[in-house]
């Protein structure tokens, strides 16, 4: 049996969102070097401050400005960093509550060690050598020195924010989709068939979803098949290695059960439809790995359209 494969993965894109007039009052704040907290109807003062008051519900309108030191009410040591935390080197995450404010923020402290962090010890604002408007604008917190930190001027109201949102793991392929990628890196097209309800699985599962039964029997399956849904792309984004208008598809192969996505190139995107007959483009050969990225994409063979009898329980 094949080792079970693995690799890294990452799934990465840029966020960005429009604020709103509360969060655009603060992050406008961070630009100047304040930090502004919103007062709800009870009298308590928020920082950051909410959109909405938590007991009458109406939006936000009392926002004061609090100050840029506080009292670390708990907090946990961060002994080895990660990629895209605020600080490099060990430091603590802390819950402060800034002088003015009756609601704890959540940031970094760089206290030089674990055990100079203390519960109830002061600290204040470590502000980046260029604010923008973005919650970075606060570096991290540090203990509190007699040194202060003058405002900034006026700057543009910041109205959006774009952050950039990345996850990193490790992938362990299971058996089944270990023997699947080890056929894609011989051409080869394997699937999993449930033995009691008979359905064809591409990429395959260990267990079927309809019977829940171990899927213990391995099919190949054609690189052949039929288009059952699809959209036209029309919209650029980063990262695309095709340029719009194309169709991204849901391709039956033959002789399974469930579709599976993938690019339908070839032919003009107008002239894609439900039924169209595809066929795998392979990368060349020196290029495949154990990857579905070995089939390019599909291409429409010129046979005859498949019947909508043939796949409408497939949709």
């Amino acid at each position: 049996m094949a080792l079970p494969l693995h690799a890294p993965l990452e799934i990465s894109f840029d966020y960005t969102r429009s604020l709103g007039p509360t969060l655009s009052r603060f992050m406008t704040g961070l630009a100047q070097r304040r930090i502004i907290g919103s007062r709800d109807s009870t009298g308590r003062v928020h920082a950051p401050p909410i959109e909405y008051d938590p007991v009458t519900h109406v939006a936000s309108t009392d926002f004061v400005e609090v100050s840029a030191t506080g009292t670390v009410l708990t907090w946990t040591w961060m002994p080895r960093p990660i990629e895209g935390q605020p600080l490099t080197h060990p430091f603590a995450w802390a819950l402060i509550r800034l002088d003015g404010a009756d609601t704890p923020m959540l940031h970094a402290v760089d206290a030089g060690s674990a055990s100079a962090m203390s519960t109830g010890m002061r600290v204040q604002v470590r502000w980046a050598a260029e604010p923008v408007g973005s919650i970075r604008d606060i570096a991290c917190f540090e203990p509190l020195s007699t040194s202060e930190t003058e405002p900034g001027g006026e700057v543009e109201p910041v109205t959006m924010v774009t952050t950039p949102i990345r996850l990193s793991y490790e992938h362990t392929a299971s058996p089944e989709e270990t023997r699947y990628l080890y056929g894609l890196a011989e051409g080869r097209v394997l699937a999993q068939r449930c033995p009691r309800c008979r359905k064809v699985y591409i990429p395959p599962r260990g267990a079927c979803p309809t019977c829940g039964v171990p899927t213990t029997d391995e099919v190949e399956l054609p690189d052949v098949g039929t288009v059952t849904t699809f959209c036209i792309v029309n919209v650029p984004f980063p990262g695309q290695r095709t340029k719009p208008p194309y169709v991204h598809a849901a391709v039956l192969l033959d002789g399974a059960d469930i579709p599976f996505p993938h690019l339908i190139l070839g032919c003009p995107a107008d002239e894609v439809r439900m039924g169209m007959r595809v066929q795998a483009v392979w990368k060349p050969r020196e290029e495949w790995g154990f990857t579905p990225q070995n089939i390019d994409h599909f291409r429409p063979t010129g046979d005859p359209d498949a019947a909508f009898e043939s796949y409408a329980s497939h949709l």
